[in-house]
This record gives structure tokens, sequence and C-alpha cells, in this order.
């Protein structure tokens, strides 16, 4: 039998999954930086089958404006390259033979605000998660109540424990997408 206690655990792990999703989200944003995160998670077609850049290559930042792909296997590279270019982040791998360097130009103006656009949008949808979320665990406590499996109090109770949850999460969305425009905007 599931219980009002399940149902709260369950909403607050998933509103947690998706604090993480964002954080990940933000992480591939360019802020004119050099970031692993940026090519990291981009699929290669390696022998066929879509890959993990982070798991068929090395990937280092050895200065502040340039990513260094080191590929373990060399004949991997081109495929790579294809994947950076197509992938449209705004910035032109070269490709040398054994590694490839991604060279992070500066933001412009227009570039950035077109950035904070794309973390807004991102931020938003994570919030259309949360309230999910909240409307899916809602309506797990009601089903409860009307089943007679918990009294009214404790339903009351429990949706006022997930308007919380819910508010405390949407926040911190909120900051994280705040903390996303500062690193942005910095020049």
């Amino acid at each position: 039998m599931e219980s009002v206690d399940d149902i709260l655990l369950d909403a607050e792990e998933k509103m947690v999954k998706t604090i993480n999703v964002l954080h990940e989200q933000f992480a591939g944003l360019r802020t004119g930086k050099a970031s692993p995160a940026l090519v990291e998670n981009l699929r290669v077609p390696y022998y066929g089958t879509p890959t993990r850049l982070r798991e068929i290559a090395g990937i280092s930042t050895p200065e502040p404006r340039l990513i260094v792909i080191n590929a373990y296997d060399p004949t991997a590279l081109p495929d790579i390259e294809k994947t950076i270019l197509a992938a449209n982040l705004g910035v032109t791998p070269m490709n040398d033979g054994r590694v490839i360097r991604v060279p992070i130009p500066e933001l412009s103006e227009e570039r950035r605000k077109e950035m904070i656009k794309v973390a807004k949008r991102m931020a938003e949808e994570g919030r259309v998660s949360v309230r999910n979320v909240r409307r899916d665990a809602n309506e797990h406590v009601k089903k409860l109540e009307k089943d007679h499996k918990v009294s009214e109090d404790a339903k009351e109770e429990a949706l006022k424990q997930i308007q919380k949850d819910t508010d405390d999460y949407i926040k911190k969305i909120d900051e994280i997408l705040k903390a996303k425009e500062a690193e942005v905007i910095v020049v």
C-alpha cells in the first residue's frame, strides 16, 4: 500500500532530479569560458553507435578559452569534429590529426542575450516539470483520501507539504537561473 510519506518522498526525489537536469543543461551553456561540459555529452557516431564524447576521448581545458579533445582512438577524430560542428555551439574545432582544439571565442552582446533567453527557457521547463510533479503527487494524495486510506486532515497536511516543496524547488530554480545569468553577463 502506498502511503502519504511514499508520495511525498517520490515527489521530492523527482524535484531533485529536475534540479540536477537543470544543472547539467546550464553546464552545457556557453559563457565565454572553456568548459568540458560544453562538449562532453555530444553523441559521436563511433563504429555505428552514438557514443558520448566523454566516453571516447579525454577532454581538458588547458587555457581559459580552449578545450582540447584527445580521442582514445585517433580514427574517431573526424567524426568528433563533424559532431562538434553539427551541434551548432558557435565554435569551430581544429583537428591536427592527434587532438582537436576548440577555441572559445568571446561572446558578443547579442550572443549573451541569446544565451540568457535559452537559460530562461530551460529554467521555465524546469519549473513546469516541478509543477507537474506537484500535480501528480496531489492527485495521488486525493485518491488515497477518496479510497479512505488516509484522513482528510492527513490529506490537507500532505497537500500543504507538497506545495511547500514545490515553492522551495521553484525558488532554487530561480536562484540557479540568476547565477547563470550573472555568469553569462560577465565579460
